[in-house]
């Protein structure tokens, strides 16, 4: 099973693109590169097509990161709903998510990037640096940086808890199979005649 995740900004081309490579360099470095997909979107068509911001691409690349591939996407609701983990940038992108997932399904699986951050923070927002100058993108960069631990720790926590529910389904399974799991099973009475 492949564990999805998806980080989401408004265009795509800044914060998320960020979050999304941290973030799957940082589950390759945990040994979970393998067992999860990353990506990342943004919640309007405002930039499709376009590449990474220069100044966001320069950061990543200073920090040993090539997105040159990068294209700005908007969210679709197929690929929002396959996520297991969604990943909002700032507090203005929860109700775009709500909107599509509904208030119940987005409660299980929209999460702030900072709600990560090793200790509780009181605005969990990453700001917008696009307005901004390389400072900016400093700040977003940390904000992103100091979370991936523990997104990494959570997403590490749900694939083991996945693969234990599926080992016990598989074991319920070959339990029956072979005839172990027969005497388990409630018996009928028998019929008084």
């Amino acid at each position: 099973m492949t564990y999805r995740i998806l980080t989401v900004c408004t265009g795509n081309i800044c914060r998320s693109p960020m979050a999304e490579y941290a973030l799957r360099e940082a589950l390759d470095h945990a040994g979970l590169g393998d067992r999860t997909e990353v990506a990342s979107v943004g919640t309007t068509g405002w930039e499709m097509g376009a590449p990474i911001d220069p100044r966001a691409g320069a950061l990543l690349r200073r920090h040993g990161i090539d997105a040159a591939g990068h294209r700005a996407r908007q969210l679709e609701e197929d690929e929002l709903r396959r996520a297991d983990l969604v990943l909002a940038l700032d507090h203005d992108h929860v109700g775009p998510l709500e909107s599509v997932l509904g208030p119940e399904h987005a409660a299980s699986t929209v999460r702030m990037v900072r709600d990560f951050a090793p200790t509780p923070v009181q605005d969990t927002g990453i700001r917008d640096p696009w307005y901004g100058d390389e400072s900016d993108f400093e700040t977003a960069w940390e904000q992103i940086d100091e979370a991936l631990g523990g997104i990494v720790d959570h997403v590490s926590s749900q694939i083991a808890a996945d693969g234990d529910a599926t080992a016990d389904a598989d074991a319920v399974g070959d339990g029956e199979r072979s005839g172990e799991g027969a005497a388990q099973r409630p018996v009928d009475p028998p019929v008084q005649r």
